[in-house]
């Protein structure tokens, strides 16, 4: 050029370096472009204004995207935007790639951005050489969109602040990697430390609970809220004279420290530091930016879950006690394992109360649901339920107060309450450590179970009422029995049971076989047969089990094992049950047969078992048919396997005696006294003063007595009694 000619204007410039120029007005949502930058969009080649919809119709999608994020985040910054931009043709194909590099501002009074920028075509290598190949494996952006995809995926998962800070160590950023990462917090008006990889224990000292004021890029971070970037020594050097010698011992290069940003809130600083010098370009930054983002989200919802974690524990141990002091003559163990979703406390409970009178009473619960509804009214009921205990009452009466008060605090007259009324089963055990003697209510709650010194398991029947609850009169009925030396009782809840898929029958066949499997001789076998049952279910826990367990479960439970220890080592040579049927329970016939069976789960001869279930069934339905009493069954077996002897007495409290009667072909009874003539070995009647019992016997080798009913005790009742009675008499119990 000639002294004294024109300078060319900027356009020409541009236009001669194949560089066009484009303003984007957010608020008008227009986008206006020169010729040059026409033509590298595809269109005519002269200057036109588009619209936002023209101008992201000519764009790769993915590259729109990319634009709308990098704008704020160079805004914020004070920084150029710099982006690779595909453009594509009609048919959907790429038509050429230009780079956009602008300086982007921010009018908050019309809250919108103005970018003016250039517009500059790429070249990129001939598709199918080599130069082709490096540049598709060495595709930055790809690279940084896969990891981006896959760190979001890994923060989504963390569900601790330890599962956060592991991922974010072990993140591998595309072309410009860490070597060490310090996760700060804020505490008040001090600067904290959640976590670092990377660095030494100890290293962190110096930074840990620093003054906000302090003149540190992460205190200047945490009050900004405005990321910081050091590309070397010198820079961190003169910005941050102060604390430059606490960073320069660990030979680190570039730093970036990024503010971490939860809904509008800086929650703390995360600072990556780089052993190699790092520019930290538009790109680079993004990335970084991105990252603090999502590692933001994952620790507030990390420390969010903690908190709950921790109250919910907090709230678990306050209301499930410790068992308390040892009890002479007695073990027990107990589990507590609440369901998963979050609420690691449920609606299931076990205490165990002392009472005035010497005994101690084993209460368990479930109140029915799953949320804090169910935990808080667990806690009221088990609060109510042990004053109840500890002042003196009966079992059937602490039940009885027990429904009256849940019925009076979840019933309301208004109708926002209606539709969470809840009602909660219960048993309830007071037991007498000198004796063994056990006396139990039930409120809608599982049967117990018992396991016997020689390892028969049998499911003990026991008289029961409604929920707790559902009606404020319901009346709860005890059972009594005694519990021998060498037997474990089992209370638990229907979780223990039917967790897993399975029902109440399979269930406890599941339990049942662990039962049988496990001696218990002593504390320490009593506390691995508890594990042993919670492990059949979902594996090995804990006294009070939380954390990932407790999501694969799909109730709570709860578990309590009370045994009698055995005295001496001799090997017991009694297996007894007791069970009693009262006049309106016609429906525990069906349980007594049931439970002679399980008593008889190892007999030698099944014709003989199917008797034995037939006579017992026999001797109860007369003792309620004949009588207004009620009857009581005791079953024993006593002897060494295959020599045998089975002896059942239904006692009631009936005067009439039984007699022989001859029943026509016809006739729908009267045959019950032939009945046990002809199936037992042994059999007769028993006067008590008040009521009577009848009996009979049956020998596993058949060969003890004789088999026609005929055996002294017998004979001399049929002689002397029956005849009494007359053809008129009441048939008594049989």
């Amino acid at each position: 050029m000639r002294t004294g000619e024109t300078l060319p204007s900027i356009g020409d410039v541009l236009a001669a370096l194949a560089t066009g120029m484009w303003h984007w007005d957010t608020a008008a949502r227009l986008v206006t472009v020169d010729a040059e930058a026409a033509r590298l969009l595809g269109l005519p080649a002269q200057a036109t204004t588009l619209t936002e919809a023209q101008t992201r119709a000519r764009l790769h999608p993915v590259d729109w995207n990319e634009i709308t994020g990098v704008v704020p985040l160079a805004v914020a910054e004070g920084t150029l935007a710099e982006v690779r931009i595909r453009i594509m043709d009609e048919q959907g194909n790429i038509l050429r790639v230009v780079r956009s590099r602008s300086k982007p501002s921010y009018d908050a009074e019309r809250q919108a951005y103005e970018l003016i920028g250039t517009l500059q075509e790429v070249t990129e290598p001939t598709p199918g050489t080599r130069a082709a190949r490096s540049a598709v494996t060495g595709d930055w952006r790809r690279s940084r969109e896969a990891f981006l995809l896959d760190a979001g995926r890994a923060l989504a998962e963390a569900r601790s602040t330890a599962e956060v800070l592991r991922v974010a160590g072990g993140l591998s950023m595309p072309g410009f990697s860490p070597d060490g990462l310090v996760v700060f917090g804020v505490a008040g008006d001090r600067l904290t430390i959640i976590g670092q990889h990377g660095h030494q224990p100890g290293d962190m000292g110096p930074f840990s609970n620093m003054p906000l004021s302090t003149d540190y890029p992460a205190s200047e971070v945490a009050r900004t809220g405005r990321a910081v970037y050091m590309s070397s020594r010198a820079e961190y050097k003169s910005r941050y004279p102060t604390t430059w010698p606490l960073a320069r011992r660990f030979g680190r290069r570039s730093w970036a420290f990024m503010p971490l940003t939860v809904a509008g809130r800086t929650m703390g600083a995360w600072m990556a530091a780089f052993a190699y010098p790092v520019a930290f370009t538009p790109d680079e930054r993004a990335v970084l930016t991105t990252v603090a983002r999502m590692l933001a989200q994952a620790l507030s919802r990390a420390e969010a879950a903690e908190s709950e974690r921790e109250l919910t524990e907090g709230l678990q141990r306050s209301m499930l006690p410790s068992l308390g002091p040892e009890i002479p003559g007695m073990q027990v163990a107990a589990r507590y394992i609440p369901t998963g979703g979050g609420l690691q406390v449920g609606g299931d409970w076990y205490d165990m109360i002392p009472l005035p009178s010497g005994r101690f009473a084993l209460a368990m619960g479930d109140v029915q649901g799953h949320d804090v509804r169910a935990a808080g009214l667990m806690g009221q009921l088990r609060i109510a339920l042990r004053a109840y205990a500890s002042e003196g009452h009966r079992p059937d009466a602490v039940l009885s107060r027990a429904s009256r008060f849940l019925h009076g605090i979840t019933h309301d007259d208004r109708d926002d309450h209606l539709a969470d009324l809840r009602f909660a089963t219960c048993v309830y055990a007071e037991a007498d450590p000198v004796t063994g003697m056990l006396e139990i209510a039930r409120a809608g709650h599982p049967d117990p179970a018992i396991r016997m010194a020689d390892g028969t398991v049998m499911l003990r029947p026991t008289a029961g009422g409604l929920p707790l609850g559902i009606d404020p009169d319901a009346d709860y009925p005890t059972t009594r029995f005694t519990l021998e030396s060498g037997e474990t009782l089992m209370l638990c809840t229907d979780g223990l049971i039917e967790t897993g898929g399975h029902d109440l029958e399979s269930g406890w066949r599941r339990l049942r076989a662990i039962l049988e499997a496990h001696r218990v001789d002593d504390g320490a076998d009593l506390e691995s047969l508890a594990d042993a049952l919670v492990q059949a279910v979902h594996g090995p826990s804990s006294h009070h089990t939380t954390g990932p367990l407790a999501d694969r479960r799909e109730d709570d439970i709860a578990l309590v094992l009370l045994c009698r220890p055995q005295e001496g080592t001799a090997k017991p040579s009694v297996r007894r049950t007791l069970l009693s049927v009262a006049q309106d329970e016609p429906d525990r016939i069906a349980e007594a047969r049931r439970h002679l069976r399980e008593l008889l789960h190892d007999w030698a001869d099944t014709d003989q078992v199917d008797s034995a279930a037939l006579l017992i069934s026999e001797m109860v339905t007369n003792v309620l048919v004949h009588t207004d009493a009620d009857a009581l069954l005791l079953a024993e077996v006593t002897g060494e396997a295959g020599a045998r002897r089975l002896r059942a007495e239904v006692t009631d409290a009936g005067d009439d005696l039984p007699h022989r009667r001859r029943p026509g072909e016809l006739a729908s009874s009267g045959r019950g006294l032939m009945l046990i003539e002809l199936l037992a070995d042994a059999w007769g009647v028993d006067p008590r003063g008040e009521g009577k019992s009848i009996w009979f016997e049956l020998y596993e080798s058949g060969g003890a007595a004789s088999g026609d009913g005929s055996g002294d005790v017998s004979g001399a009742v049929s002689g002397g009694l029956w005849e009494a009675g007359g053809e008129d008499a009441s048939e008594g119990a049989a």
